[in-house]
């Protein structure tokens, strides 16, 4: 993978990865085109303006830097050895980030990811209250001021959960993508799902009442 860029290039050195494109005259589409022939600048273009999301997504499911690290690195590897299979038939980002995400996933594989028994019973719906549906949308979570507790709460879910709230709630994926991804059903996508919420709600009120003893 190309670490440096062209030697007439060198000079170029903004401060925004998201001008890079701009100050070497390439648009993002243009820089695609170029990295397929083999352009190491443009590789390098594209290298700065999606890292900070490929290690971010690398981060969040397997929550552990170095993990993240190695393998935004390798996610970018299998880029440059396939990016000349890219089409355009979707966004370049949607495609690299699934790219990532089986990086990721093969990762986790290989290491024996603990699977989360899909043979729990899922807690309790309030018999008062209208059913809810356990693959939609979780306001309460969605809505959390707390940005750092709640990065800190999603890193200390069970891998299994982990995973699952990070490519639906974070990430975006339907339960049919994520069901795909993963290897198994709808049905336990939404499960996995409902019970990683329960369990962040339980890890960011343990969270605040630390707090207040603190205080």
């Amino acid at each position: 993978m190309p670490t440096a860029p062209l030697k007439e290039e060198k000079s170029v050195q903004p401060k925004s990865s998201g001008k890079r494109a701009a100050a070497a005259g390439f648009s993002e589409a243009q820089a695609i085109e170029q990295a397929k022939v083999g352009d190491a600048y443009a590789f390098e273009q594209l290298y700065g303006l999606h890292k900070r999301r490929v290690y971010s997504l690398c981060l969040r499911m397997t929550g552990n830097t170095a993990e993240a690290e190695d393998l935004t690195q390798e996610a970018f590897l299998q880029l440059y050895r396939k990016i000349g299979t890219f089409r355009g038939e979707s966004a370049f980002s949607t495609w690299l980030h699934r790219l990532s995400v089986n990086v990721v996933l093969m990762h986790l594989r290989k290491k024996g990811l603990p699977e989360v028994s899909l043979e729990e019973t899922l807690e309790p719906q309030q018999e008062d209250g209208p059913k809810k549906d356990i693959g939609a949308r979780d306001n309460v979570l969605a809505g959390s001021i707390d940005r750092v507790n709640l990065e800190r709460a999603i890193e200390n879910l069970p891998p299994g959960y982990r995973i699952i709230f990070v490519l639906h709630d974070i990430e975006g994926y339907e339960h049919n993508e994520i069901a795909e991804m993963m290897g198994c059903s709808i049905g336990n996508s939404k499960s996995q799902l409902h019970k990683a919420r329960m369990k962040l709600r339980d890890l960011l009120k343990q969270s605040k009442a630390e707090k207040a003893v603190r205080r």
